[in-house]
């Protein structure tokens, strides 16, 4: 695909949405860089921001099935992915397809739930099937999730495992709008909710003809060097206890790949991988508890490694 075309089609997704949520179109690229690097999305922030409004406007835009999981204490698994029920009818065991069966799924505060069933989605984001009472079932396609989750309010929650934190590509915050685009929301939403009149600009079939594009997007060796020098620094640094894995290492490359396309290029630059590892690896990184005390984070660290690793001479942006 012409990387003008991509950049036209997504550019149509990114005005779509931005008439729901104002003034955030670097937020809304990157969550749509995700969905097309076939990646899920993390969305850590205080609440009023517009976590559920970003995943519902995007969902229209992109004319995808939608649902939204309010995660509680009391959840099972089951009421994620499905179970298997006796149809007294036909006399017959069937399987009814939990929420997790859609294009898009909101897991919205994830951390409200416990381990047992936050553990549910593990096999739905990594291998894009559900297994009911030993079946496989595969998920539709595309197949994205958004999850959010308070990063104020921690009482009551249950922290995510490390194993499903690996498995966002990336962690973002929306963050407070300005005043002007606070302004014109406030205008806009007098008398309506604009998510509810986000019309669709794409189908299911074209954002996987883009997500497949986005994959043929060009990578020099160097770049690729780049990335694996920058992610082998984040497991080297004094205050790092686990540094970033090679998921992670993916996530960069793919979201790279992504954001280049998003900008009409059909190669990935240096800045690509410079604007994107500070929020595809942080959530990766555990900095050790003395240093965190010391006010070190996980995105310090990174931020670190970014500075120390050289940018290829021949590709500097």
């Amino acid at each position: 695909m012409d990387p003008t075309v991509l950049a036209q089609k997504a550019q149509r997704v990114v005005n779509a949405v931005e008439t729901a949520i104002i003034g955030k179109a670097d937020v809304v690229e990157l969550a749509l860089s995700v969905l097309l690097s076939d990646g899920h999305l993390l969305i850590e922030d205080i609440p009023g921001v517009g976590k559920t409004t970003l995943s519902k406007a995007l969902a229209r835009a992109l004319g995808l099935t939608y649902k939204r999981i309010q995660f509680t204490p009391d959840m099972l698994p089951s009421d994620i992915t499905g179970s298997t029920i006796f149809n007294q009818k036909t006399g017959e065991f069937e399987v009814r397809g939990g929420p997790v069966f859609a294009n898009i799924v909101l897991a919205d505060e994830i951390n409200r739930t416990t381990p047992k069933t936050q553990s549910a989605l593990l096999e739905c984001m990594e291998e894009r099937q559900v297994t009911i009472d030993g079946v496989p079932h595969p998920l539709p396609a595309p197949f994205f999730v958004i999850a959010t989750q308070n990063n104020i309010e921690m009482s009551g929650t249950y922290a995510l495992p490390e194993a499903q934190m690996d498995r966002f590509a990336a962690r973002i915050s929306i963050g407070y709008p300005d005043r002007d685009s606070e302004m014109k929301m406030l205008t806009s939403q007098r008398y309506i909710r604009p998510v509810d009149t986000v019309l669709a600009v794409m189908e299911a079939c074209e954002i996987l003809e883009l997500q497949t594009a986005v994959r043929d997007v060009h990578v020099d060796d160097t770049i690729q060097g780049y990335i694996l020098d920058v992610v082998a620094a984040t497991r080297t640094r004094p205050a790092v206890a686990l540094g970033a894995s090679p998921r992670g290492s993916l996530a960069l490359l793919h979201a790279c790949q992504a954001r280049a396309a998003l900008q009409g290029r059909n190669f990935v630059k240096p800045d690509d991988v410079k604007a994107l590892a500070p929020v595809t690896l942080p959530h990766r990184v555990i900095v050790r508890p003395e240093q965190r005390i010391r006010g070190v984070t996980s995105l310090t660290c990174v931020m670190d490694a970014l500075k120390l690793v050289p940018v290829p001479v021949s590709l500097r942006a």
